[in-house]
């Protein structure tokens, strides 16, 4: 059975690793654009793993009004709550673009776990990166205006600040979920947009182009 190897060499965790050593219990599933891969109220009875696309997390209150709580691209993994023991999704996940991802059963998944000592580390410590990532989402809803806010999640979906060369390109996303995401309305993302585009942060150009100058907006005070 082939294993994680431990190291740096495991920080980016290879797919075709974690398939040979979960056997059964997960398969690779392919979502178009825009279909639901859960609903939330679902039973919650796996954990997926981006390996191509976008995938968008959202909610809805009692009320009905739905909030983008997250979009996920290559290497991150969603639904893990069924491994704390949610019984029904918490919220929905869709594909913002056509995806490509492996579908683990929580069995299979708990299993490999416990047996792999390198994968669990690196599963805990992305666990512990996401979470730092929503308490910085918290701090920056709370003190930061909805410019910087928008200037950050552009940047975010340009992974700017990880490892390897930024996308640049971001995926096609609605002023409106743009809006839901940083808690404002979408007169006022597209205001904000045009004026990224005149100073040279972002321009349109068979999609939207993230410049690093946008950094300038979350930097300055």
């Amino acid at each position: 059975m082939a294993r994680i190897a431990a190291g740096k060499s495991s920080r980016k965790f290879d797919p075709n690793v974690f398939l040979a050593t979960i056997g059964e219990g997960r398969k690779i599933i392919a979502v178009p654009k825009n279909q639901s891969i859960f609903t939330q109220g679902d039973r919650a009875d796996a954990v997926f793993y981006v390996q191509k696309g976008k995938v968008r997390l959202t909610v809805v209150s009692k009320a009905g009004k739905e909030a983008t709580i997250g979009i996920l691209g290559e290497g991150n993994f969603f639904g893990e709550g069924t491994l704390a023991g949610q019984l029904l999704r918490m919220g929905s996940a869709a594909a913002l673009t056509d995806c490509e991802l492996l579908r683990v059963e929580k069995k299979a998944m708990l299993g490999a776990l416990h047996r792999e000592h390198a994968f669990s580390d690196l599963f805990v410590e992305y666990l512990l990166a996401r979470n730092i990532r929503y308490e910085e989402d918290l701090v920056d809803q709370l003190f930061n205006s909805s410019e910087k806010r928008l200037a950050r999640i552009l940047l975010l979906l340009a992974h700017f600040g990880k490892e390897g060369i930024p996308d640049t390109v971001v995926p096609k996303i609605s002023q409106e979920t743009l809006a839901e995401m940083i808690g404002t309305t979408r007169s006022r993302v597209s205001f904000f947009m045009n004026r990224f585009r005149k100073l040279g942060f972002i321009h349109y150009n068979g999609g939207l182009k993230v410049h690093s100058s946008l950094l300038n907006v979350v930097l300055h005070d």
